[in-house]
């Protein structure tokens, strides 16, 4: 497997060779890899993420807002659109990690859930590393993309043929009361329609 300099994490993600043109086919095998693999994405495969990756994107999150250690684990899942689920036994431990080296404080929350706060260590370390945390975003998107389905072309082409038809009929301003109903019943009948599908 490949491994990328400390210090560009993604030199050879990008570019015109055939690292950078395979990039976006390497996370989608890596998406369908992870349908295999258990809890913290471990297994015979690897991971979905690089070491150090984890803890990059918890206190991203962190910085967000405050935050306890399930939410981290739901925000992650939906990051990534389902392709990578945490287990508490990765998010805890990197919890205290990032608390032992002052990057994170503890404080007492609603019901008095332990939530997770971002340090001025911590927003200071975020600021040494925006390219890189701007190099993990980007990874984040790339997979949360492969997981998206597809829309059927003919959906697509009817999707966008009704939306130029209606933007050409409002061009034609005024509509009168009458006009402005039926268009409303043809939309909302196409809508029951899809629903009903």
């Amino acid at each position: 497997m490949h491994r990328r300099s400390p210090h560009h994490p993604h030199a050879a993600d990008h570019g015109g060779g055939p690292r950078g043109r395979g990039f976006r086919s390497r996370i989608i095998e890596k998406v369908r890899n992870h349908r295999h693999w258990h809890g913290d994405g471990g297994g015979r495969r690897g991971r979905l993420f690089e070491q150090g990756d984890l803890r990059l994107i918890i206190l991203l999150l962190i910085a967000e807002k405050p935050r306890h250690g399930y939410e981290i684990i739901r925000a992650i899942e939906e990051m990534v659109a389902g392709a990578y689920s945490p287990s508490p036994g990765t998010i805890y431990p990197t919890l205290t990690l990032l608390g032992d080296i002052g990057h994170t404080l503890v404080t007492q929350g609603v019901k008095g859930r332990r939530l997770n706060q971002i340090t001025p260590e911590g927003e200071a370390y975020l600021e040494e590393m925006a390219k890189e945390a701007a190099a993990l975003k980007l990874r984040i998107e790339e997979i949360r993309d492969a997981q998206a389905p597809s829309t059927p072309p003919q959906i697509l082409r009817a999707t966008e043929n009704f939306d130029l038809a209606l933007r050409m009929r409002l061009a034609r301003l005024p509509l009168t009361d009458e006009q402005a109903a039926a268009i409303a019943a043809v939309i909302d009948a196409a809508a029951v329609g899809v629903e009903r599908t």
